[in-house]
């Protein structure tokens, strides 16, 4: 249990695992359902901070289609962990459906602090989704994500060596976020419901804020 969770710990901050491949996935096989769900979780989120977008979407997907069982924590990660990879690939639609499921599985028992502590990954969707339909649960999501962000970078960013920027708003860090993986302003504005004037504004505010000039620079300063 302690591999799971070490495992988990050092996934959810953006650092080295101190266990390999090797040694967690056979722990992974014996684990009870619920549990495996979520190690499939923690595998998952490792091949997307690793790039490896398809493969941790497939992860993703074939937990939830052999499960038995309901386990809605689990099957929360899960979904979250398949529209952060539907997102890095582009595919908005299926972003957004397992967002929805994901919504889904929060919003009746108020589980909105997963949804805010995957803020920044989730690059929008929470803005695209939940902003207008739901403004007063949205406002709360941001608000945890504020708190969140500020603890995970003090602890992040010192032990890692990076400089994920901890000075711009949750808007702000969304565009940038898109900005740097090669989304147009016009794309950004479509995704987030403002006009591509708001995002070239927005976008101008974030380079001087951490001075710099350019797209290619905001990579050493956005999450993975």
């Amino acid at each position: 249990m302690h591999i799971l969770f070490a495992s988990a710990a050092s996934v959810l901050l953006h650092l080295p695992s101190p266990y390999s491949a090797e040694e967690f996935y056979p722990l992974a096989a014996h684990l009870p359902e619920g549990l495996r769900l979520f190690a499939s979780y923690v595998m998952a989120h490792a091949l997307y901070l690793r790039g490896e977008y398809g493969r941790s979407l497939g992860m993703v997907e074939n937990a939830l289609i052999m499960k038995q069982g309901s386990y809605p924590i689990s099957e929360l990660f899960l979904h979250l962990a398949a529209s952060m990879a539907c997102m890095s690939l582009k595919d908005i639609d299926a972003a957004k459906t397992h967002f929805g499921a994901a919504w889904n599985i929060a919003r009746p028992d108020g589980l909105i602090e997963l949804i805010g502590e995957h803020h920044g990954l989730l690059q929008g969707l929470i803005e695209a989704c939940l902003k207008s339909q739901y403004p007063d649960d949205f406002a709360r999501i941001i608000e945890i994500t504020y708190r969140f962000s500020y603890g995970w970078r003090r602890i992040h960013n010192p032990d890692s060596g990076e400089d994920v920027a901890d000075d711009l708003t949750t808007t702000e860090f969304t565009m940038a976020m898109l900005a740097c993986r090669g989304w147009t302003n016009a794309e950004i504005a479509r995704h987030m419901g403002v006009s591509p004037g708001t995002v070239k504004n927005r976008l101008s505010g974030v380079y001087a804020k951490l001075g710099i000039g350019t797209r290619a620079e905001l990579i050493a300063h956005m999450l993975r």
